[in-house]
């Protein structure tokens, strides 16, 4: 391995890629530890040492290295971005504009790039507002004693310089994300997310070995080790499953030679969707939450939500969350993925499944399939997403580090990272990255 290492720094275009990469990623950590104007980060450090913090913005802070609960300039990280990616890909299949302009290749695709970037900014506003008043109010900490002090100035102005501030970092860290994939090695905000997760490891395992009584601590810190690489092997199978359906293309004689007469496969993933129902569903389970944004609240309705909807360890939220992820699963499927089309294509150049007769039979017997291997795929998702869950009540709340979107995320942009890497060092005459 350490041979193929070497290999990758000595092929020169590769070895800048790299270095602009891990250069771009130094710029994003440092700018996840500076502070927004108007906070008092004394007591924001004293309130992170206490424990507290998170409820609402666990994910979203997740997502951003830590950086959320610390209220520097990259506080919402990329989340904005993910949740417009999302948005603009479900629309496409109820605006007709937008459906033309995926067909339209490459001229659309920019289109549609463009419109997710306004969308991202006026999330980050929304989210930045969200975060700015929950900070004010003293609801980002809530047991903490200085959690009135965070934000001192509380004025109009100030606020605005708060959303201000964090609505333009979001718009840095999205610049960034487009110089990886544009100049670095590619991928960008799926590295992006990559980093802030990976960032988060070692405080939370230092936690977990701080709070621990087997063994002073070594006990729980083993256990979360092996439970941790039992997920990724586990996630790693899962991610590389696939049931391959058998295309066969019909030979076609044009003038003297001979065209098709070839078999390929079409591969359908056990986990098709993919992170995406896992993120949407927890975006939306923390939409009811932002009702409450003070916690100063008193109707019966918003006690009822702040009780079951916004706590994690509440049964119906579990419950929720489950159905949610279930559902988004198919529902991603089913707009990421249409059959009939597949059929079309196969039919218009001459393919066929053996056994299924062309166009409307291979639809169907397409979509037969893939609804087979979604529920495996959605039921895989909804369980491990409540891995967190399980261990913070194993650990007595410590915050686990091998959670199951954070495992999903890393796992598949690693994999994909190594691709890009692989494919790149066999355009070089190299040896693959993975023998």
């Amino acid at each position: 391995m350490s041979t193929v290492f070497v290999r990758v720094f000595k092929a020169p275009g590769l070895r800048k890629k790299i270095l602009f990469t891990l250069g771009i990623l130094l710029l994003y950590r440092l700018g996840q530890n500076v502070p927004v104007p108007g906070v008092d980060y004394r007591y924001v450090t004293q309130c992170i040492k206490g424990g507290d913090g998170g409820g609402l913005f666990g994910l979203i802070n997740t997502f951003s290295g830590g950086a959320l609960l610390q209220l520097t300039i990259f506080a919402l990280g990329i989340t904005p971005y993910i949740t417009a990616s999302i948005i603009l890909q479900l629309l496409t299949v109820v605006i007709p504009r937008l459906e033309a302009l995926k067909k339209e290749g490459q001229a659309g695709t920019a289109k549609i790039t463009q419109y997710t970037r306004y969308l991202t900014l006026g999330l980050a506003v929304l989210q930045a507002a969200a975060l700015v008043a929950k900070a004010q109010s003293g609801g980002l900490f809530p047991t903490c004693q200085f959690r009135t002090q965070i934000v001192p100035d509380t004025s109009i102005l100030r606020t605005s310089v708060m959303v201000i501030t964090m609505t333009a970092g979001t718009a840095v860290v999205m610049w960034l994300g487009e110089l990886i994939t544009d100049r670095g090695i590619g991928n960008g905000m799926s590295i992006l997310m990559f980093t802030s997760l990976a960032a988060s490891f070692p405080a939370n395992l230092g936690g977990i070995k701080k709070s621990g009584k087997i063994l002073g601590g070594w006990g729980e810190f083993a256990i979360v080790i092996v439970v941790g690489l039992c997920m990724v092997c586990l996630v790693v199978f899962v991610e590389q499953a696939q049931r391959r359906i058998p295309v066969q293309y019909a030979k076609r004689m044009i003038g003297r030679r001979s065209y098709g007469g070839t078999s390929t496969y079409i591969p359908l993933k056990v986990n098709q969707a993919g992170v995406t129902p896992v993120i949407f569903a927890s975006s939306l389970l923390s939409i009811p939450s932002l009702i409450d944004l003070g916690g100063n609240s008193a109707s019966g309705w918003a006690r009822w939500i702040a009780t079951n909807l916004a706590r994690g360890d509440q049964p119906i939220h579990l419950t929720l969350y489950f159905l949610l992820i279930v559902f988004f699963a198919f529902f991603y499927v089913s707009i990421s993925f249409t059959p009939k089309d597949i059929a079309d294509n196969m039919k218009k150049h001459g393919g066929f499944i053996p056994g299924i007769r062309a166009g409307r039979p291979t639809a169907d017997y397409l979509g037969y399939v893939l609804n087979r291997i979604t529920w495996p795929g959605a039921l895989y998702l909804g369980l491990i997403a409540l891995v967190p869950t399980a261990a913070l009540v194993l650990f007595n709340g410590s915050n686990f580090p091998f959670g199951g979107t954070s495992i999903l995320i890393m796992v598949s942009v690693g994999l994909e990272t190594v691709k890009q890497i692989e494919s790149q060092l066999q355009q070089r005459n190299y040896e693959g990255f993975l023998r």
